[in-house]
């Protein structure tokens, strides 16, 4: 696994949390809630996260999208069950086991698999 891919799997991860808490921190805090406007508005950094990963991944999978979106995918399902759960306490079901270990899955095959 080369330097590329780290980086990029990193930046997804972290491009990730970031949307999570833009997303459902009006679960959380009302100040996010009531400015919804303001939230959307890190999304601009966030987008640049998503689009140096993308190049990223796109380079170091050998000029082909498909690798990079199912890596962003996969990581982007535990991301959220990870988070889901600590933040808000939800459980986590037979189903999110389940979608944990095939989203885990994804992301082997795509880095591993030449």
């Amino acid at each position: 696994m080369n330097k590329d891919i780290i980086l990029c799997m990193l930046l997804i991860v972290v491009g990730q949390i970031l949307v999570w808490f833009q997303l459902n921190g009006q679960f959380m805090w009302k100040w996010f809630e009531k400015n919804p406007i303001t939230i959307s508005l890190i999304g601009v950094p966030i987008s640049y996260l998503y689009i140096y990963s993308t190049k990223l991944g796109y380079h170091a999978f050998n000029n082909t999208l498909w690798a990079q979106r199912l890596l962003s995918f996969g990581l982007g399902i535990f991301v959220f069950s990870v988070c889901t759960w600590f933040f808000m306490g939800e459980g986590i079901t037979n189903k999110t086991i389940v979608s944990l270990l095939l989203s885990f899955i994804l992301v082997l095959i795509q880095v591993f698999w030449r």
